[in-house]
């Protein structure tokens, strides 16, 4: 396992970062139970992995007790990173001083913990001015309750408003930022990544999958299996119209692109597509989001392939084609 620094600061964190979106049973679909969430982690950390991932959001809360647990005894071993700003419960919702007082504490006692390692914000209020939201931030670093900020999904304006803030008001900046980016989702290249570059910004990727498509299972003009992640979730209320903006035809011709990539470099298409995202300049962690064991060590594998240049050169190719900047699929969660 590789290890960098997160943007200009002196957080460092393993190359890969375990996402936990998957870890509970309030929500279903093939979640992971605790047991299993549980030997995940221990076989990442066993792995060398020392990033972790989670927010209040997962499964009402039930995820972050998950973790909490699962690290009693080794929680001085990993960099624990959690989100607030959604509603948990009967909880509000927001980057307001009220509401992230609130989440933060209750994170810090479901987590079992007396501090965050990274504490972000999961999406953009526009309700509340920046510099409350700033001030409010470095208030949790001061007091010791959070060691370095960040932030997800938020715009390049939103990234360079955030910092500009932080300054006014003589505040800790984000050192870290938490975007979609996939062979399919490269909308980030245009203006994110460069205004991180600029602002000492180190990126968390998420979506490296496009939510299994990357995998290959899905195939042009037949239908998903109904086991499937897609075949799941097509025809589900709320989840239907997402699912089917993902297996479009162009992500599909992505998609057979990448398996007959992966075929020639003796590789599974997800472990090349995880590789690609990971070899991607300005990116310093890959979120990944296994349910079983089996899945993390296959996807840990995509961390020791070293793509052939050739190789590379035709999946940029591949995935640019055709892409329309102003298409890209924009963060939401499915509506559980």
């Amino acid at each position: 396992m590789d290890y960098l620094n997160v943007g200009r600061s002196g957080l460092r964190v393993s190359r890969a970062c375990l996402g936990t979106m998957n870890f509970g049973t309030e929500h279903g679909l093939a979640a992971s139970d605790e047991a299993e969430a549980g030997r995940i982690i221990g076989a990442f950390i066993d792995a060398g992995g020392t990033f972790i991932d989670t927010a209040d959001l997962y499964h009402r809360g039930e995820t972050e007790e998950i973790v909490g647990r699962a690290l009693k005894g080794r929680r001085e071993w990993v960099v624990l990173a959690t989100k607030g700003a959604m509603p948990v419960g009967t909880e509000g919702r927001g980057l307001s001083r009220r509401h992230l007082t609130r989440a933060l504490d209750a994170s810090l006692r479901r987590l079992g913990t007396d501090y965050i390692d990274l504490y972000q914000c999961h999406q953009w209020d526009p309700a509340t001015p920046i510099e409350e939201t700033m001030a409010t931030l470095d208030g949790f670093v001061r007091a010791g309750k959070v060691r370095y900020l960040g932030c997800s999904n938020f715009t390049a304006t939103q990234i360079v408003e955030s910092q500009w803030a932080a300054a006014r008001v003589g505040g800790a900046p984000f050192v870290s930022l938490q975007p979609q980016y996939s062979l399919i989702q490269r909308v980030i290249e245009a203006e994110i990544l460069p205004v991180c570059a600029r602002h000492g910004i180190g990126t968390v990727v998420y979506g490296t999958l496009g939510g299994g498509v990357l995998t290959g299972r899905y195939r042009p003009g037949e239908t998903p299996d109904p086991d499937s992640r897609m075949g799941r979730l097509l025809g589900m209320a709320g989840a239907d119209r997402w699912a089917r903006s993902l297996l479009n035809d162009r992500n599909l011709a992505i998609a057979e692109g990448l398996v007959k990539v992966a075929a020639e470099v003796g590789a599974a298409p997800a472990e090349v597509a995880l590789a690609w995202v990971a070899g991607r300049p300005g990116v310093t962690s890959v979120l990944i989001g296994p349910r079983s064991v089996r899945q993390l060590r296959e996807n840990l594998a995509a961390f020791e392939l070293v793509l052939p240049e050739e190789a590379v050169a035709r999946l940029d190719d591949i995935s640019l084609r055709d892409l329309d900047p102003m298409d890209g699929t924009l963060f939401h969660l499915v509506p559980r």
